[in-house]
């Protein structure tokens, strides 16, 4: 009908034949097998004239309602996380392990990743051990504290630097995204960093890795509005993960 009135009456006539063609040779395809009576033949005629143009409005309709739906993209190799404020409640330059608090849902969304066979990680900005409020080793307590509570890491990277050092490891420097690809022979591509601040997409991003930003009480606004993928809590950041949603 669209040629017939856009004045190409032998373009719609040839374009008519070749339905009618194709309908024919379905419906015959359908009737063949028998047992060719009377009401199977009147039934496949009519079943086989609606089916082509029922199927193309369903797929239509589908491709326009998923128009916007992110690709499912299958599991990351490794996902990273923050530490302060992203798997556990912020203690400002905290040094004892008495008080590591993991945020609701933590390990189980931890272990989800596990069992799925997707390697975790921790990158995290110690800047209190630069600035001489902590040492090392205490912030290292602090990291095996989360370990016990929420499981092994795959890898742990921890930037001790102050930011005025000018290092190439704080975020949103790539250095810790970085080493823990190097250290586990992971495609930075095939990586997603999970954080509470836009340090975090930040370093995801100049790495060449995802991000997921999981805002909290701390985060800038315009590091909300920035971020193309945001989750409200670290469960569901988790939960986009596993759906391929990264």
């Amino acid at each position: 009908f669209g040629l017939a009135a856009a004045g190409r009456p032998r373009a719609a006539a040839l374009a008519a034949l070749g339905w009618a063609a194709g309908t024919a040779e379905f419906a015959w395809a359908r009737i063949a097998p028998g047992p060719r009576d009377r009401a199977e033949v009147t039934t496949m005629l009519a079943t086989s004239a609606l089916i082509p143009p029922l199927a193309s409005w369903h797929f239509l309709r589908g491709a326009v309602q998923h128009r916007t739906v992110t690709p499912w993209r299958g599991l990351p190799d490794l996902v990273l996380f923050d530490r302060d404020g992203t798997l556990v409640h912020d203690v400002p330059y905290n040094g004892d392990p008495a008080q590591v608090r993991p945020v609701d849902g933590a390990r189980a969304a931890l272990d989800s990743l596990r069992a799925r066979g997707v390697r975790i990680g921790l990158v995290t900005n110690q800047s209190g051990v630069g600035r001489g409020l902590i040492t090392r080793t205490q912030a290292d307590a602090v990291n095996a504290r989360v370990a016990e509570l929420l499981g092994p890491f795959d890898t742990v990277q921890v930037c001790p630097h102050a930011p005025e050092d000018g290092c190439d490891c704080r975020k949103p420097a790539p250095g810790m995204v970085k080493a823990a690809c190097a250290e586990l022979d992971v495609d930075p591509s095939r990586v997603v960093v999970i954080g509470d601040i836009g340090a975090d997409v930040g370093a995801a991003t100049a790495a060449g890795a995802a991000a997921i930003l999981v805002p909290t009480m701390v985060t800038r606004p315009a590091e909300v509005t920035a971020a193309a993928h945001r989750a409200p809590t670290l469960v569901d950041a988790v939960e986009d993960v596993l759906a391929g949603a990264w």
